[in-house]
């Protein structure tokens, strides 16, 4: 069986290098041969052969969110893992909030900014006043992408908000109620065919944000995850139409769970250092198994 790794061609981080490799290393055991190709190379193979492919994958394993190529592979006929329908849900946190929101999945109460050209401001005066009565202070505000717990930013006062949406000049952003709860925690579920294979427990003590990157801890959490974690993760899972993902849950009033963000391409090297659970593993086993039944 053949098939395609897509990454992004400008990120060469050691990071992602580690990632990858792990991918690419979890092939050979299930007789894959799998290439590794940039979108850059993706774009130019389809364009040298008037954009229909002759040295065709049997799949592709979309670790970008060019989500064009991703589309345009499928048009192919190709199947790629994630759907790119899938992958531009999970990249765009207000499309995620609301697929999710539509799905009956509990997440922070929200509200979403319009699009907006050539503005640094508010898109009503009664904003901060609505946030207020809707959603209260603190909370939270985060640009409609971005990744490892950047570009998200926590506002105690109206003064504050107003700096906040500033700063998020033209992109767009959700603002969310702050779940004091979880200040500083979440679980990251690895989920990959409609099952959990790995939890962490993320702890920061010195940021309200949990993410590794910005400093916070790792415990593996396998084995505490409640049967309400473990549903909430996979529905959304199913609501987004992904294939796998790294889901993080916060712990609402009473621990009980409430669905923060959903990854598409999440970074499992971290979990894997914690759990000792290689996902690209359990990846490769469920897209040999799809192909076969398909």
């Amino acid at each position: 069986m053949k098939g395609w790794l897509v990454v992004n061609h400008f990120v060469r981080t050691e990071k992602f290098e580690e990632l990858f490799a792990l991918l690419m290393a979890a092939a050979a055991p299930f007789d894959v041969d799998l290439e590794r190709i940039s979108n850059s190379q993706a774009w130019l193979r389809l364009s040298e052969c008037g954009y229909e492919l002759k040295d065709r994958p049997d799949f592709v394993l979309f670790w970008d969110k060019d989500v064009r190529l991703a589309c345009e592979i499928e048009r192919q006929g190709i199947r790629v893992y994630n759907p790119a329908r899938a992958i531009e849900l999970c990249d765009d946190k207000t499309l995620t909030w609301l697929t999710c929101e539509h799905a009956g999945i509990r997440q922070p109460k929200s509200i979403i900014s319009p699009k907006k050209f050539h503005a640094d401001g508010l898109f009503d005066e009664d904003l901060p006043l609505v946030v207020r009565e809707r959603i209260g202070f603190p909370c939270v505000i985060k640009e409609a992408f971005g990744s490892f717990g950047q570009q998200v930013r926590l506002a105690v006062s109206e003064d504050e908000l107003i700096s906040c949406i500033k700063d998020c000049g033209d992109r767009p952003y959700i603002i969310q109620e702050y779940i004091a709860s979880s200040e500083g925690r979440d679980i990251r579920l690895q989920v990959v065919g409609g099952r959990i294979v790995a939890a962490m427990l993320r702890e920061n003590r010195n940021d309200f944000r949990a993410n590794i990157t910005n400093g916070g801890t790792a415990t593996d959490y396998t084995a505490a995850v409640t049967p309400a974690q473990a549903e909430m993760a996979v529905e959304a899972c199913r609501a987004l139409g992904l294939d796998f993902a790294g889901v993080d849950i916060l712990f609402g009033p009473g621990e009980e769970p409430v669905l923060c963000e959903v990854n598409s391409n999440a970074h499992f090297k971290n979990l894997y250092d914690c759990t000792g659970v290689n996902a690209a593993e359990a990846i490769l086993e469920y897209i040999v198994n799809d192909r076969a039944n398909a």
